[in-house]
């Protein structure tokens, strides 16, 4: 059987890999080396800077391409430098367009960083993409989508805007963090370039920084390989080596974060000390109908407003919790809270953050894959 028609939960483990060819390693060595032995001026094995490439990263990277099911994968030091090196393929006078409830890093990057260098960002609700298609114009070159967004978890169709990216000749790229392959591939729905924070769901662990990209077309392949090389924000090899281990377990830890969202989601939304969830598998919740179709389950990521819309009341929520731990980031098996408007979204303005939901109240859930009841417990002790 060729390892290319494995199913997803073999592709975590077998996809992109071989043993070791030196020693026949099972799993792929740490190549802890910055350059590489060449017999005659040009004359190496595939490998002379590991800015350039490293097999363990390598490695990774088809791993990857392969759970994406794409092509091409590029691993980088961060997803913000993923990111970066996709803004990277445009030029002054261009113009994308993003979702407005999107990770505050990636507005920070964008309007901070970017714009100045003759970059225009427009961000509209993309639940509806005919908010989307107004804006765009003949400058447009990139559409950048969330689905789950962070922290609302809206739901954007990448079908449709697949089909508004190719009437106008625009490219997509997708931000499949929340989701990750398990849940959805943006690719085989035609996105164009599939973005994750390797840190999260894919590393598994919350002990590395990692960000990457996958693609189908080899001329956007090697375009952003040049960049990845020319730029130099590569992931270093036992960065590369903790991700690959995680990925190993990705389809069981998903399953689980999933079985663990979905309960504590339902515990939510029946405590009466509790205003508004946002949970991707409610009927109710926006475009649900639209995630039922392009996921395969609903995810971990959970978000919260208390009765009354205090920010006292979630400021001491997520204080009391005792299992749950309240820190940045997200995806790792242990479960953590966040309160997005002083954490995450900080970066963005409070008139902007607010236009999008994401109010001073708001918490963020990571769910891990503890026992259910022993989360449910902690948030019940904490919410009082």
């Amino acid at each position: 059987m060729s390892k290319k028609t494995l199913k997803f939960n073999s592709k975590t483990i077998h996809g992109g890999q071989q043993p070791d060819e030196a020693y026949g390693a099972v799993m792929p060595p740490i190549y802890q080396t910055s350059t590489y032995a060449q017999t005659t001026p040009g004359g190496h094995r595939g490998y002379e800077y590991s800015r350039s490439a490293n097999p363990t990263r390598t490695a990774l990277e088809q791993s990857l391409a392969s759970i994406e099911n794409g092509s091409y994968g590029l691993a980088f030091a961060s997803g913000l430098s993923a990111i970066d090196a996709v803004i990277k393929l445009l030029s002054p006078g261009d113009e994308v367009i993003s979702t407005n409830d999107l990770y505050g890093g990636s507005y920070r990057l964008f309007k901070q960083v970017f714009e100045k260098y003759g970059i225009t960002f427009h961000f509209v609700g993309m639940t509806d993409l005919g908010k989307v298609a107004e804006k765009i114009n003949s400058n447009t070159k990139l559409l950048w989508v969330e689905t789950p967004t962070n922290p609302m978890m809206n739901i954007i169709d990448i079908k449709g805007a697949v089909e508004l990216a190719n009437a106008h000749n625009l490219l997509l790229a997708v931000d499949n963090t929340f989701a990750t392959p398990y849940l959805q591939r943006p690719l085989e729905l035609g996105a164009d370039i599939v973005m994750h924070s390797a840190t999260k769901y894919l590393g598994g662990h919350s002990d590395v920084v990692v960000g990457a990209l996958v693609v189908r077309d080899k001329e956007l392949a090697d375009k952003l390989y040049f960049i990845q090389n020319a730029s130099g924000a590569v992931c270093g090899p036992m960065d590369s080596f903790l991700v690959l281990r995680g990925i190993k377990t990705l389809h069981v830890r998903m399953q689980r974060h999933c079985e663990n969202g979905k309960a504590i989601a339902h515990y939510l939304s029946k405590n009466p000390k509790i205003e508004k969830v946002y949970w991707p598998g409610f009927k109710e919740h926006p475009n649900h109908n639209i995630a039922r179709e392009q996921m395969h389950d609903y995810g971990g990521m959970i978000s919260f407003i208390p009765k009354g819309s205090s920010f006292k009341d979630a400021v001491q929520i997520v204080e009391k919790l005792q299992v749950f731990t309240l820190a940045e980031s997200l995806g790792g098996v242990e479960s953590l809270a966040g309160h997005p408007a002083s954490m995450t979204h900080a970066s963005i303005p409070k008139q902007e953050r607010e236009k999008s939901g994401v109010v001073d109240a708001l918490i963020r859930l990571s769910v891990g894959i503890e026992d259910a009841d022993d989360l449910i417990a902690d948030l019940e002790q904490a919410i009082g």
